[in-house]
């Protein structure tokens, strides 16, 4: 085997070793007030508390909230995230979620249902932080299939 071929399947092992999976990505928002985040999360998105950190009594905090198999992390820390994040999140029920929100009469927002020109259904959640959550299914073809990866517009 020549030289130039051996380094080549040295490569092709060691990536294949190396490689990542990842499993769940977990984002994380800047909050201002804990009091309108556990409101807006908690109350109006039915979010649960999974925990919450502070180091002492006068530090930020820093919470995960939890619901439907999506987690995000609260953070009140300076510099762990950028206000205005946003997201996109593929899943299923977006009407669903939708209406429900529309039934708790929440007075700051009225969140609106688009469909996308890349196939999705889509509501666009803006939190009371600027942060963007943009939750997304795939549209039903005109055949009533679903349609294939959305990701794939990434």
């Amino acid at each position: 085997m020549t030289k130039p071929a051996r380094a080549l399947r040295w490569k092709s092992c060691y990536a294949r070793r190396m490689s990542f999976h990842a499993e769940r990505v977990i984002p994380i928002l800047r909050i201002f007030s804990i009091e309108k985040a556990r409101e807006f999360y908690l109350d109006y998105l039915g979010f649960h508390l999974d925990w919450e950190h502070r180091f002492d009594d006068n530090a930020p905090r820093y919470l995960q909230v939890s619901r439907d198999g999506l987690v995000l992390h609260l953070s009140e820390h300076y510099g762990d995230s950028s206000p205005g994040t946003a997201f996109h999140v593929q899943g299923k029920g977006v009407r669903e979620f939708h209406a429900g929100l529309t039934a708790k009469n929440y007075g700051y927002v009225r969140h609106g249902v688009v469909e996308t020109f890349w196939g999705t259904i889509q509501l666009k959640i803006l939190d009371p932080f600027g942060n963007q959550l943009f939750l997304e299914e795939p549209k039903p073809k005109e055949d009533g299939a679903a349609q294939a990866d959305v990701g794939a517009r990434l």
